[in-house]
């Protein structure tokens, strides 16, 4: 193996025809030989450049609805064949081998043919079977085989074949075959995902696939390197949204991005304007309101402090007012479905402010698995897509919640899911009031969210605390009464929690004594 070797032989096959005809005759210019098949082919030769279709190198035609065309000993043995080995050299002349020096390959678009929703016969074809061979067989042999996965390395082997005379380096050629692995790795792992959906039943295997959407400056802290992935959905978010101004998103900006977003998609804009302001992946406001401005101010007001340095997220258009709003303080992301030409304009003038646009919010009872890294293994789960409804609700209390109670209740049971367990949320009239937020204790979460309250109102000129006359979530059961005893003090007058404590009866007894109504939920939204 040297380290520069020619390309006098490629053989394309291709479903994204995107950048095709210029690599076609880039390589023509090089004078190499052109193998093809079906529709690569065709659009090959509509472009004025000869093409030998494989079926006259195999001397089998395609058949079997093209289910059969480049699994063929003269395919794989032109592209697994040592060049500076004897014995392969000779077998390849005994049996009539041409060698082939690049493979393009770009698989059937299975992924999209599921995002599509196509029935389950129509997916099974769209399993690539020829391609994943033809490009693991040219990535072994990447001493002397280029292979092409992605259309946006044309232009690196283009360049490499005028830089030198029409041959490739051997680290082009490495790097190369590693991204052509991964394709086939990420292909399949799309297939298994998919085929695990329809069997129904917990896979003995399971693998991750993803494409590199950015390299990250640094990871949680800059010691960290770090990278962005994205998995092929498609799903309304961080991941696919559209930037519009400010520098790159870092690691913390993508996550604490995500999580503000997936929370306020909670709330259907149909129902009104919702804003929720992360920190720390943890949500320290969320409002609703009339109009956008008045849902981000409630939600501001609930921490202004902790709002500092936030991720704001809209369920509906950003406008003006919001955005001159949302001005007043240091932010370092918002996201929203849209955003209008005021918006546009007033944070065109705060450029360290990143402003991204999704045209939808994510669906949040749509199914998705989630995967934690832990030493020598994964974690994987269904995502936490439960949600309730009133009709859910026991009332466990001699005092049921009245219509406003019940109506904050169910907020704050939203708003629960997002926020790191031990959780405990205060909400009064449609907005976050107090967060506790990913203590040891439950009893310290009650604390923290009202203790911060308290400090907000004293800030604020206000002459209680917003927690009194509230309501409290706590996203799993009060495992004592002191828990629900603290939230009182604080001013609370109904509570919502699963249930399920072998105290419960001692809880509830303890709600009785104080006037609380208490529903529970039969469910529990524990988040580490």
């Amino acid at each position: 193996m040297t380290d520069l070797y020619p390309v006098k032989r490629a053989l394309l096959s291709v479903s994204d025809k995107t950048g095709l005809v210029e690599l076609g005759k880039a390589l023509v210019g090089h004078g190499v030989e052109l193998l093809s098949t079906g529709g690569t082919a065709k659009a090959l030769r509509e472009a004025g450049l000869d093409v030998k279709d494989v079926a006259e190198v195999t001397g089998f035609p395609e058949m079997m609805d093209g289910r059969v065309k480049t699994l063929h000993p003269v395919v794989h043995g032109g592209l697994l064949a040592l060049r500076d080995n004897d014995e392969h050299v000779a077998a390849m002349e005994a049996h009539n081998i041409g060698g082939i020096d690049l493979v393009v390959v770009n698989l059937y678009p299975f992924e999209e043919t599921v995002a599509k929703g196509a029935d389950y016969a129509t997916v099974i074809e769209n399993i690539d079977i020829g391609g994943p061979a033809m490009i693991r067989s040219a990535a072994k042999n990447h001493g002397f085989v280029n292979v092409i996965v992605d259309t946006e390395d044309y232009a690196a082997v283009i360049a490499e074949l005028d830089a030198n005379k029409g041959a490739t380096t051997y680290a082009l050629r490495q790097r190369l075959a590693q991204t052509a692995y991964a394709r086939t790795a990420a292909y399949d792992t799309a297939v298994s995902t998919w085929m695990a959906a329809q069997v129904g039943e917990t896979p003995r295997r399971r693998t991750f696939g993803g494409t590199l959407a950015q390299t990250l400056r640094y990871g949680e802290n800059p010691h960290q390197q770090a990278a962005f992935y994205t998995d092929g959905s498609n799903r309304p978010g961080v991941a696919t949204a559209k930037q519009h101004q400010g520098k790159e998103l870092s690691y913390n900006n993508i996550n604490d991005t995500d999580a503000a977003f997936e929370l306020v998609s909670e709330f259907d804009p149909a129902q009104g304007p919702a804003c929720a302001i992360i920190k720390h992946a943890n949500p320290c406001g969320v409002g609703t309101g009339e109009t956008m401005i008045e849902a981000y101010t409630r939600a501001f007001d609930c921490d202004r402090t902790s709002a500092f340095g936030g991720i704001i997220a809209l369920n509906q258009t950003l406008d003006g007012a919001t955005a001159e709003a949302i001005s007043g303080i240091f932010t370092e992301v918002v996201i929203a479905p849209d955003a209008d030409a005021d918006a546009l304009a007033i944070f065109a003038k705060k450029k360290n402010l990143r402003l991204l646009t999704t045209n939808g919010l994510a669906t949040p009872d749509t199914a998705q698995l989630t995967a934690r890294q832990v030493s020598g293994g994964w974690l994987v789960q269904d995502k936490d897509v439960g949600r309730i409804t009133r009709d859910d609700l026991k009332v466990v209390t001699k005092r049921a919640p009245s219509e406003q109670e019940l109506s904050d209740l169910l907020f704050a049971w939203t708003v629960a899911k997002h926020v790191k367990s031990n959780a405990i949320i205060y909400v009064k009239d449609g907005a976050t009031v107090g967060v506790g937020a990913g203590q040891m204790s439950r009893v310290d979460s009650t604390r923290i969210a009202a203790r911060k309250a308290q400090d907000m109102a004293e800030a604020m000129g206000l002459p209680a605390p917003l927690t009194q006359g509230s309501v409290v979530a706590s996203d799993a059961f009060f495992p004592f009464a002191d828990g629900l005893i603290t939230a009182a003090e604080a001013g609370a007058t109904a509570l919502i929690q699963p249930g399920g404590s072998m105290r419960d009866d001692e809880v509830i007894a303890a709600a009785d004594e104080a006037g609380l109504a208490m529903v529970f939920t039969n469910m529990r939204h524990f988040r580490h």
